[in-house]
């Protein structure tokens, strides 16, 4: 993301919007392979994904920067911690969609930029502003109101927040752009999908042939990961940090309402006392964000009145 932009290309809103939109019409698709195990799924998302990875690479001329990472040890170590961490992410995610945990999916996605201001603040030293405190706290109120609710930690929520989270702070220390680092990523992890769906189809477990749209569905499962996060990368670019932040409620706002209106996951009184919780704590952090922008929009301003 780029924090020093003091404004937005409609350009960039666009290709953010379209992310997180494709994100959150992703339960929908996922859905439709609960039949599918999520580890033959998570492999063919990988497989599937490097022709569409490799191929803008090669458009944008970057391909040179992966060759350059494949030759170099630490980055090659960085980028197969940042994908084991994305699989973890995967796996939670695919498992929760076909297991009617959608809603505890929703509730990750919501809580995750709230820990990773906690994550910042723990592992990097980065100070909390007071609603920005405010925030974690109610959030973490939320968690302790579904926890004594259900009588234990709502795995699903966390697991999906602390996989993305610390693959979010992970990626930020990988010295690679965003399209270069996703492909390294995946194609560190192409061996383990290709000789686990060469094993599958040996014993003859494997979905793929299998009758009816399931083989289109798992061809389809590497364009549904790939253009999403080469969109939210390029959108990236051309937004401010606040409106990234903002727009990122999209995604879990779409899961939630699939959750509940479509495949019928009922809001039991916890949530209905949790996910308020969570949006007020979204409400204060956005604010901060949209505080902070404005604060160093006008610094920005001064300082270039000062040298004139």
């Amino acid at each position: 993301m780029n924090a020093t932009l003091d404004h937005d290309s409609p350009r960039g809103i666009v290709y953010a919007v379209m992310a997180y939109a494709l994100w959150g019409f992703l339960p929908l698709y996922m859905k439709l392979l609960e039949h599918v195990p999520p580890t033959e799924i998570i492999a063919h998302r990988v497989l599937w994904s490097l022709p569409i990875a490799g191929a803008v690479l090669l458009w944008q001329r970057r391909h040179r920067e992966l060759l350059s990472a494949l030759r170099q040890p630490r980055l090659l170590a960085m980028a197969a911690l940042t994908a084991g961490l994305i699989s973890v992410n995967w796996f939670i995610y695919i498992w929760a969609i076909v297991n009617d945990k959608a809603l505890d999916a929703a509730l990750g996605y919501y809580i995750n930029p709230l820990v990773s201001v906690f994550l910042g603040a723990a592992l990097l030293g980065e100070r909390l502003s007071r609603g920005q405190m405010l925030a974690v706290g109610l959030a973490l109120l939320a968690v302790v109101v579904l926890t004594l609710q259900a009588g234990r930690l709502p795995v699903v929520a966390i697991g999906l927040t602390l996989s993305w989270a610390l693959y979010a702070l992970c990626k930020k220390r990988l010295p690679l752009g965003p399209n270069q680092g996703f492909t390294l990523e995946v194609l560190l992890l192409v061996p383990f999908a290709a000789g686990l769906l060469v094993w599958l189809a040996w014993t003859g477990q494997g979905a793929m042939g299998a009758p009816g749209v399931t083989t289109w569905l798992l061809l389809g499962a590497g364009p549904a990961t790939a253009i999403p996060l080469l969109f939210y990368a390029n959108g990236a670019k051309l937004t401010r940090l606040s409106t990234i932040g903002i727009l990122q409620y999209i995604s879990p706002t779409m899961i939630l309402l699939c959750a509940v209106f479509v495949f019928g996951e009922v809001l039991d009184p916890a949530r209905m006392i949790a996910f308020p919780m969570i949006w007020a704590a979204l409400a204060i952090y956005s604010a901060t964000l949209i505080r902070q922008a404005g604060r160093r929009r006008r610094d920005r301003r001064n300082a270039t009145r000062r040298m004139q």
